[in-house]
């Protein structure tokens, strides 16, 4: 499946999805470009997966795949707006998407917002915009899946450029059930400011599966005391050898 963003084509045709990505691609949707602004492709190889539904939206496309043997799940490829005002519409866009497209859920693209202030090489950071965006993706319980040997995404490709992370893969908990084994990753291109992202299944990899802490945990009632009675409870150690620390 690829997903891709800034198309700037108001129309495309079969024609034109097989000239980019080849003959096996010829399943498609797309949101049309406003005057060779913006756009996106979502497209799928043939009999990869099966789509009965999609979404398109002013700032994203949302496609309902399946296939024999595991769980559909919806998938939504986005391309924010540059203006803050249209961010806060296209924040309050996803959440309606997301209210309509029920079950595991994987959203990625270029969101042109930041989650904290390490996703940009300088300090000129919009803080209460960058706050707007954490809370959407705690209220939504979301998490993202860590890009691997890449920090920034994008480059206004300057002499001192200014570098930010504005391209990420955010996911729900029963999206990450059923591709468990995921792994994230960038490659380089001279053609965009931006670099694109691969998403890959390992296969044959067996492991223990990624902790992460996820800020809305501590919202659960409860949540406290159970933290205080697995710290205080007996360790049990099943190893040969124990350590004593003091």
């Amino acid at each position: 499946m690829v997903c891709i963003q800034e198309t700037k084509l108001a129309h495309i045709s079969e024609r034109d999805v097989i000239s980019f990505l080849g003959r096996d691609f010829t399943n498609f949707v797309y949101l049309p470009a406003q005057q060779t602004r913006g756009g996106i492709l979502i497209a799928w190889r043939d009999g990869s997966f099966m789509v009965n539904h999609h979404r398109v939206h002013r700032h994203s496309v949302s496609v309902l795949f399946s296939n024999n043997e595991d769980p559909a799940w919806w998938f939504t490829g986005v391309y924010g707006p540059q203006r803050d005002v249209d961010k806060l519409a296209f924040l309050e866009e996803l959440r309606e998407v997301r209210a309509n497209c029920p079950g595991p859920w994987m959203l990625a693209g270029d969101f042109n917002m930041i989650y904290c202030s390490e996703d940009k090489s300088n300090e000129n950071i919009n803080r209460a915009m960058m706050g707007r965006f954490r809370r959407f993706v705690n209220d939504l319980e979301l998490k993202e899946i860590p890009l691997l040997g890449r920090r920034y995404t994008w480059s206004n490709e300057r002499e001192s450029p200014t570098l930010v992370k504005m391209d990420r893969v955010l996911c729900t908990n029963d999206w990450e059930e059923i591709y468990n084994e995921n792994v994230l990753q960038s490659h380089a291109t001279e053609m965009s400011d931006h670099c694109p992202l691969i998403l890959g299944l390992r296969e044959g990899i067996v492991g223990k599966k990624r902790f992460l802490f996820e800020s809305f945990w501590p919202k659960f009632e409860g949540f406290y005391d159970a933290v205080q009675q697995s710290w205080e409870g007996q360790v049990i150690c099943n190893c040969s050898k124990q350590f004593q620390l003091n």
